[in-house]
């Protein structure tokens, strides 16, 4: 909660009276708590789903501010704003298809853990970018290589979310016609064999009976797997 209190502090100091240093200072702390606030919750094994969204978001918001702060002082173009940005916007368009199917928010992949941390890397210095003398130049160059490429990895991580929630729908969409009682059972047991997959909210993909010749009755067992909760 701090360091979301800290992004309206930042976007004022990087706009208002333009104190860079000290804007600089807020977002290295918002980097310091963000690992802090990891190592806690791994080593006491606290996590919540309240955390698990509100810390991607507070990244996002801070990404969005020094990006913001980047355009309106003309130190970065418009058009590395609105990548970013569209980026973020097919992501989050994507959750009520995925919810539809009985998908919460995909998990952070390390795709996406990397292209945050160039790009939390880079505006610093590209904010330090606009100093003159060496420091400024090598800023420059360092700041601009960590933006393009963390650009580059962001979108990555966004096509592995995409192939990841299609492959979740998929498999939903399977089971959803195995466990059809319209449909031939001999396509149920096709559609079975092919994605023994469980889908959620308590129905479960029956495997197909394999009868050998002489067999007779009902098997002895009924194979049946229970529902699991998407990740």
């Amino acid at each position: 909660m701090v360091r979301l209190l800290g992004v309206p502090l930042f976007l004022w100091l990087v706009l208002g009276p333009r104190a860079d240093w000290w804007a600089l200072g807020v977002l290295a702390f918002a980097g310091v708590s963000d690992w802090l606030d990891g190592k806690i919750a791994r080593a006491w094994n606290q996590t919540s789903r309240l955390g698990m969204f509100l810390d991607p978001m507070a990244d996002r918001l801070y990404i969005f501010a020094a990006l913001l702060g980047l355009v309106v002082r003309d130190i970065v173009p418009w058009w590395l704003m609105a990548i970013l940005v569209l980026r973020d916007v097919l992501i989050v368009a994507s959750l009520p298809i995925l919810r539809h199917y009985g998908y919460g928010p995909l998990p952070v992949n390390f795709a996406g853990k990397a292209a945050t941390l160039c790009l939390l890397y880079s505006f610093p210095l590209l904010f330090i970018a606009g100093y003159e003398g060496i420091v400024g130049d090598v800023a420059q160059i360092v700041g601009w290589a960590f933006a393009i490429w963390g650009t580059a990895i962001y979108w990555w991580a966004g096509l592995l979310y995409a192939v990841q929630g299609l492959r979740l729908i998929g498999q939903t969409r399977r089971a959803d016609r195995a466990t059809d009682p319209g449909i031939q059972p001999a396509a149920r047991a096709a559609a079975t064999a092919n994605d023994p997959q469980v889908i959620e909210g308590g129905q479960a993909a029956q495997k197909p009976i394999d009868r050998r010749a002489g067999d007779s009755g009902p098997p002895s067992s009924d194979s049946r797997k229970g529902a699991t909760s998407p990740p």
